[in-house]
């Protein structure tokens, strides 16, 4: 249980970064205010965090308290930096910056409280602690694809009604909307598809393609009757269109990140506040570093549960060869000695042993709608040596 003074504080505080560095914790008045309220009209109400956080994410689901998203935002701070932390430090080439990563991880925000589910994960902080990481590098993923990706076959790929969504995003007109979806139609039905190498790796149209389409375009736009005809395209008028569909096309696929000062509320008015810088005395920053510790603890109980259950669940031989391995620090051919094994059941046992508990910390974080692919699957199975190494190490010392 926590004082409610600092519950008042976690989910009415935002980090500020300066020069790509934590700078300090930020109070927003309202915010402030609201949980300040609610701990007062509710006094005989638990002081878990996990507990507000559960009852703020029901407000949201409900759309019942246009300040649910934006105490849930203040709340998840201290996972998007972390997972932005993780990121750039795995990522060290990469072109984004802390900063850029922490802005990432918190427009993920939305998707973290639709994807989460009390009934299967009670604490919103560990799951947003796995989940956000997971999402950031599958954003870097699809930008490195759309990165390698030209504009050419960027519009072989996208469907129809994503670049509508696209060139209204952009704020065109009906009229122009039209013209720029015409244009792209020609292009598509020339534009070579079965090049060597993928969709990925398509040459750039020559000026012959630019013209075949701007005539294709002519005679289409006649046959549709296109309202408020632009007349006789050339050639460099096409490839104008459609360098610019592009462009607006990559810009509603991967929009830039808005200021953390913006919320949109339920009603879809904007509410942008001035984020107060708080006194130099205030103990938030000791409070939120001691609060991440905890969180990080909670998230290693839940995971080393997962784990032991698996173990106990292998059969006793199987348990046996990991316990002389990790323990003991016997080789494969000192254990085969030791429990009259062939040297291939001893390797077997241990390779399945192994598996048998990756695949349950997959499935666990499957089982929490979290996504994993290749890259997380080798940190968890090097995760997972740690954590074998550390546990018998501990049973070594109790004994």
């Amino acid at each position: 249980m926590r004082p409610r003074q600092e519950i008042t504080v976690i989910f009415s505080t935002f980090a500020q970064l300066e020069r790509d560095k934590f700078s300090k914790w930020l109070t927003e008045p309202k915010l402030y205010k609201s949980i300040k309220n609610s701990l007062e009209r509710s006094p005989k109400v638990s002081n878990s965090e996990n507990f507000w956080a559960l009852y703020w994410h029901k407000h949201w689901q409900k759309k019942s308290n246009n300040l649910a998203r934006m105490h849930l935002s203040a709340y998840l701070q201290e996972p998007c930096y972390w997972a932005a932390s993780k990121t750039v430090a795995k990522f060290a080439n990469s072109q984004y910056s802390l900063a850029d990563y922490f802005q990432m991880a918190n427009a993920e925000v939305e998707t973290i409280l639709k994807d989460f589910n009390p009934e299967k994960c009670t604490s919103l902080k560990t799951y947003a602690t796995i989940a956000i990481l997971s999402r950031l590098r599958d954003i870097l993923r699809q930008r490195k694809e759309a990165d390698n990706c030209t504009n050419w076959a960027l519009l072989r790929k996208v469907s129809k009604k994503l670049l509508l969504e696209a060139l209204s995003q952009a704020g065109l007109t009906p009229t122009a909307i039209a013209q720029y979806r015409l244009a792209w139609t020609c292009f598509k039905e020339l534009y070579v598809q079965n090049q060597p190498g993928g969709i990925s790796k398509l040459p750039e149209p020559n000026r012959q393609l630019w013209e075949d389409t701007a005539n294709l375009y002519n005679r289409e736009q006649q046959n549709q009757q296109l309202a408020q005809s632009t007349g006789q395209c050339n050639g460099e008028t096409i490839e104008q269109w459609l360098t610019q569909t592009a462009f607006f096309v990559r810009a509603y696929l991967f929009p830039p990140v808005k200021s953390l000062n913006a919320f949109k509320q339920d009603d879809g008015t904007t509410v942008t506040f001035d984020l107060p810088d708080p006194s130099s005395e205030s103990p938030m920053a000791d409070m939120i570093a001691q609060e991440e510790v905890q969180n990080r603890q909670n998230q290693i109980s839940q995971i080393s549960a997962v784990l032991l259950k698996a173990l106990q669940s292998l059969d006793v031989q199987s348990q046996e060869v990991l316990k002389l391995y990790y323990q003991q620090g016997l080789t494969q051919h000192q254990i085969m000695q030791e429990l009259q094994m062939s040297q291939p059941t001893v390797s077997r046992r241990l390779v399945k042993g192994r598996e048998s508990l990756l695949a349950a910390l997959v499935k666990w974080s499957q089982d929490l709608n979290i996504s994993v692919n290749s890259n997380q699957i080798k940190d968890m199975s090097l995760a997972l040596e740690e954590w074998l190494r550390n546990q018998y190490v501990e049973y070594s010392t109790i004994a």
